[in-house]
């Protein structure tokens, strides 16, 4: 077997095996993220990130769910930010050559990294479909990854996980499929916890999932821009963004790596 260095980084508890190097093909990236990612097999995380150097100052980061499949994450963008810089592969402001395409990045500390959000065009508030008992006003959004934003009167309360496999195959977010966020307003913020598909579980945090619940709630006039979140892990995100007619744009993340 062949040895292979790795790290192990946690975005608010988004946890991440890191390798880097040249010569790994996607069809072994994704047979490493299943492997390398199993809980109690092995090292154990939501997800497998190959960082490398792309450029002055270019930083390509793939990110794979812990099931194999292929995503943009915005927790592992940031955590490969800060690998990035630690390296000393990059300073300043930087860029992220992303699934989600190139998004601007820096360090704000040893370990708070801002970095940059695809635009999103189109929102859907209360998004029609046929949704489980008690549910109600679902919005949906891409924010590099498909988002169902349920607006919760207590995220703690929330049954994620039922709720969340219920949601997350549900027809009205198409045949991919949603990542599901339970976002509840709570002193001008919001408190967030996200179901993610491709790891078919609660995770600590979802930086695109509290994107989408900021920009969603921000349009649906709940609360207003920069919106401070609070993920499952406790650990707290700052989301500025330019509400336009259906959309967003400007979405910039500060939020912990470590």
């Amino acid at each position: 077997m062949r040895k292979m260095k790795f790290w192990k980084l946690s975005g608010a508890g988004n946890d991440f095996v890191l390798l880097t190097g040249g010569g790994l093909t996607g069809e072994r990236l994704k047979r490493l993220a299943r492997s390398l990612c199993a809980r109690k097999l092995s090292i154990g995380a939501d997800g497998l990130l190959y960082v490398n150097r792309a450029g002055s100052g270019v930083i390509s980061v793939r990110y794979f769910n812990s099931d194999g499949s292929e995503a943009f994450c915005g927790n592992g963008s940031r955590c490969a930010a800060l690998w990035a810089s630690l390296r000393g592969l990059v300073s300043g402001h930087f860029t992220l050559r992303t699934l989600a395409g190139d998004l601007e990045a820096r360090v704000l500390s040893r370990n708070r990294v801002e970095m940059c959000m695809p635009d999103v065009d189109t929102v859907s508030l209360r998004h029609p479909g046929k949704y489980p008992p008690g549910i109600s006003g679902v919005h949906f959004l891409n924010t590099g990854v498909p988002h169902a934003v349920v607006p919760v009167r207590s995220a703690a309360a929330a049954d994620v996980e039922r709720l969340g496999r219920l949601l997350r195959h549900n027809p009205a977010f198409g045949g991919p499929g949603a990542n599901v966020n339970f976002a509840e307003v709570s002193n001008g913020g919001l408190i967030v916890r996200t179901y993610e598909r491709g790891v078919e579980g609660e995770t600590l945090a979802c930086g695109t999932g509290i994107t989408a619940s900021a920009v969603a709630l921000v349009l649906d006039g709940k609360v207003k821009p920069p919106v401070k979140v609070t993920a499952r892990s406790g650990e707290r995100f700052l989301v500025g963004l330019k509400a336009r007619s259906g959309g967003a744009s400007g979405i910039r993340v500060s939020g912990p790596a470590d």
